[in-house]
């Protein structure tokens, strides 16, 4: 076994003493060799890394010393995303400083990662949760709030009445609070929001520049949800005694489908809509009323499930349909969000699913008003047997009757605008984004509400405005940070006026640092910018970003809109911030099902002959593949693995299980197997001898040995593949190509020291050993990638597969490039051909020289 435990921490030391990987900004290099390599920053909670952490990491490793030995100036940083939830929460049960729990925690992160040997520039660490970061977050605030793209409202939140506090969704499983259980809420807060549906076109169509998977790409634009329809004002009827003016009884809905609006037989708005209260007559009010309270209590989550029951209550009121004049009776229900669209929607239910159902469940009209055919003396007049979704063609529509439906929805949209009730319009399904948390681990908001000046920002000498000490963590119980209880911190001076002010006490979300944190790499120890523009110019974009694809969506999106407005200041180079996105696949672990397909943790379930057993229930469980928790109790931690192992057995396992994208369960078995392959490589070094004369560059010698052949075929094959972040199929490579070495009696050195130099990506502990060994004088990182010689890649000899109507009946060996008549006459001659062609007629014989002969018979 290679002595794993004195080599690597050995190297760990001489790597930090040695700053091996400090990248610096050489102007000599050109763009085109220089590289921005980044993984997707961790969060530091206190459990650490598990296995699935490194695969990430790994692959961007292999890949930035490969580029390094090829040349390359490489920036390969690595920080942590330190706000959060669970440091605060942790706060509140034990009392002690969030900053205090997240410093030991990148601490125990820092040391596992360094003892994984990753190659970053541990120069340009940084945490989010650090005052010289966070006060550039702060500024990029005021440079959103300077633009016009942060603004206050009242917006719902997730509200625990035990914990009297805001809830993130993550805190919310299903519909209880994670700390005590208690049922949420839905109670309306003021909160901060950033208007990222002002980029909505931008980001979606700057995606298609993007190499990026498709299906991230998709999600996102499936996030941003743009489609084109029209907005219509429908007024509530008045023949009823009034309410207010006629323009406060009027609203507005958004439509894909104008086309329809003769087939509108209900309203139905979102129970938070601002009408819910003015159009609820006296005879409705108890009974909106409990509806309301009612909806309070679910997530939108819940609200919006399309297996659920449907749910709604009548206002007691009517709107008058602006195409046909009729009135339309107006419901409340809670599968209608005020967060999307208008918080209204006009209800179709022949044509519309969610509105069929609805109708159904409360007894409502239905209309057809189009059909598949071309309306000629058929009656539509009766309500439809089923839902119809498709185009057609327009009926029961008026003048429009007969339209097909694109026709009809221009014509409409067009009749509409004429008349002023409606206009065309684009609409996304993104929301602007809810940004301020009612919490104290997070970047205070830069911002003061004055008496006489209203909302004034900080002067930007005064940032970083720093997170005062607390006596407690805990809730104000108001839907207030811990913030607003601090008297001496809140009461201010107003920058503007000098007048009395009240510091805004809402704090950023954990999204906030994790938007531009890839910038900051760039120059972090600047205390005047965020970075200095020439270092951007020099590294960015980020060459290559590898994350999860749990990020797919908000945290991708939300870098993307920030970078958007640096770029639109002038302060960025490019307008995306990353050019090319690889998510590595999730390391699996096993778990134990039940007959309901539930869960049960590894230690509950014992092994009972060749059955699984739950201990407590003595029920048969199966063994199944499972995402790696805590709860589950699966989770491998990689502090064992890299004791009992090493890190570089870990790192090539992780590596060698399949391509990066796919998802692969954790094997020890396998893992074993890399660790012998290791061990292997060590008892070769011990056969290497001394270079002399007799080491000649030849391919072959006389006795027509071919190893020298096979190394130039397997860098060539490692070259590739580590490129192309095709680890697997490289250490394969690596592996056959060893254990060759591993029949010699002696092993000479040029056709070892080309396999240290690629071994040392992988392992590069291992691959730095066994290179001073060889006599290198400096680090293995600092040497030329090894070369091949394509002529020696090609095979002297090859195999020809022979054919016979199609089916394989035999095979023979011949001179690379033989002739074609060559190949036909020997194939032929074969036994196995003259078996299956004997009386029969030849046809004709196909020939793919290198390849194959197909011979076809008849007969």
């Amino acid at each position: 076994m290679y002595p794993f435990k004195t080599i690597e921490p050995k190297w760990q030391k001489y790597w930090e003493e040695h700053k091996t990987f400090r990248a610096s900004e050489d102007p000599s290099i050109p763009r085109e060799k220089r590289r921005y390599v980044l993984d997707m920053f961790p969060y530091p909670s206190a459990q650490g890394l598990h296995v699935g952490h490194p695969e990430g990491y790994t692959a961007t490793d292999i890949y930035c010393r490969y580029l390094r030995m090829n040349g390359y100036n490489v920036l390969h940083p690595m920080g942590f995303d330190s706000f959060g939830l669970p440091a605060e929460n942790y706060a509140i049960k034990m009392g002690i400083h969030p900053a205090k729990t997240t410093a030991d925690n990148i601490d125990s992160f820092r040391a596992q990662i360094k003892s994984l040997g990753f190659s970053y520039d541990w120069d340009r660490e940084l945490a989010t949760s650090d005052e010289d970061y966070y006060k550039w977050t702060q500024w990029i605030f005021l440079k959103l709030f300077e633009k016009g793209l942060a603004y206050e409202a009242e917006s719902p939140i997730n509200w625990c009445p035990s914990c009297k506090t805001g809830l993130a969704n993550e805190e919310v499983v299903d519909g209880l609070c994670e700390r005590c259980k208690t049922r949420v809420v839905r109670r309306r807060i003021r909160q901060w929001i950033l208007k990222i549906t002002a980029y909505a076109e931008r980001l979606l169509e700057d995606l298609d520049g993007l190499d990026w998977p498709e299906p991230v790409k998709l999600m996102q634009r499936n996030w941003i949800g743009r489609s084109r329809g029209a907005n219509v004002v429908f007024t509530v009827d008045t023949s009823d005694p009034p309410r207010g003016d006629a323009e406060e009884l009027s609203f507005e809905i958004y439509t894909t489908r104008p086309d329809t609006l003769f087939g509108v037989t209900y309203m139905v708005l979102a129970p938070e809509h601002p009408l819910v209260e003015k159009i609820t007559t006296t005879e409705q009010k108890a009974a909106v009323a409990a509806y309301l309270e009612a909806a309070a209590k679910k997530s939108d989550l819940e609200r919006t499930d399309l297996a659920k029951e449907k749910t709604g209550v009548f206002s007691g009121a009517c709107a008058v349909n602006p195409v046909n004049g009729r009135r339309i009776p107006i419901w409340i229900a809670d599968y209608v969000l005020i967060s999307y669209g208008t918080g209204a929607i006009m209800a179709v239910p022949a044509h519309d699913e969610r509105d069929w159902d609805f109708a159904r469940a409360f007894n409502l009209p239905i209309v057809q008003v189009v059909s598949s055919d071309r309306p000629g003396s058929a009656d539509y007049s009766a309500e439809p047997a089923e839902c119809t979704v498709a185009d057609g063609y327009a009926v029961n529509s008026g003048e429009f009757t007969g339209l097909a439906t694109q026709d009809a929805i221009r014509e409409i949209t067009a009749w509409l605008e004429k008349k002023g009730v409606g206009r065309q319009a684009v609409n996304y399904k993104l929301r602007d984004w809810i940004f301020s948390r009612q919490r104290y681990w997070g970047e205070p908001i830069p911002l003061v509400h004055c008496e006489s000046c209203g909302i004034v920002p900080l002067n930007e000498k005064d940032l970083p405005l720093r997170l005062p000490e607390v006596r407690s963590y805990a809730p104000t119980g108001t839907g207030e940070s811990p913030l607003a209880n601090i008297d001496e911190w809140v009461n201010t001076t107003c920058p503007k006026c000098g007048g009395r002010a009240r510091r805004e006490t809402n704090t950023m979300p954990q999204w906030a640092g994790s938007c531009w944190y890839y910038l900051r790499y760039l120059d972090p120890r600047n205390g005047n910018a965020f970075a200095d523009r020439d270092k951007i110019d020099y590294w960015a974009p980020v060459d290559l970003y590898v994350g999860g694809v749990e990020h797919a969506v908000l945290h991708l999106l939300y870098a993307r809109f920030w970078h958007k407005v640096l770029y639109d200041f002038g302060l960025v180079n490019t307008k995306e911030p990353f050019r090319r996105l690889v998510n590595q696949g999730m390391i699996t672990s096993f778990a134990y099902q039940r007959g309901d397909k539930t869960l049960v943790p590894t230690d509950q379930v014992e092994k009972q002959g060749n059955r699984f057993v739950e201990k407590a229930t003595g029920e048969e469980v199966s063994e199944v593949i499972a995402k790696m928790s805590k709860s589950l109790k699966n989770i491998i931690n990689p502090d064992d693995i890299v004791r009992d192992y090493g890190a570089d057995s870990l790192r090539v396992y992780e590596m060698f299980m399949g391509p990066l994208e796919v998802s692969k369960p954790w094997s020890t078995a396998g893992l074993v197997g890399v660790s012998r392959f290791l061990d292997r490589i060590w008892t070769i070094a011990g056969k290497v001898r001394p270079a002399d004369q007799s080491d000649s560059p030849a391919v072959e010698d006389d006795s027509g040995d071919q190893l020298p052949r096979l190394l130039h075929k397997t860098v060539k094959k490692v070259s590739g593949d580590t490129a192309g972040l095709n680890f697997n199929t490289a250490i394969s490579a690596m592996m056959i190509y060893s254990n060759e070495l591993a029949k010699l009696a002696e092993v000479p050195v040029p056709l070892w020291a080309p396999l240290v130099k690629m071994l040392s990506c992988y392992a590069p502990h291992l691959g730095e050993e066994l290179w001073e060994r060889l006599g290198g004088g400096e680090s293995v990182s600092n040497e030329a990638w090894p070369v091949y010689d394509e002529k020696y890649c090609m095979d002297s000899e090859v195999t020809i597969v022979v054919q016979v109507n199609g089916k394989i009946r035999d095979k023979f060996t011949a001179p690379a490039g033989a002739e074609k008549d060559e190949l036909e006459k020997t194939a032929l001659s074969l036994p196995g051909t003259q078996k299956w062609t004997a009386g029969k007629t030849v046809v004709k014989v196909i020939s793919v020289p290198g390849k194959l002969v197909n011979i076809v018979v008849s007969g």
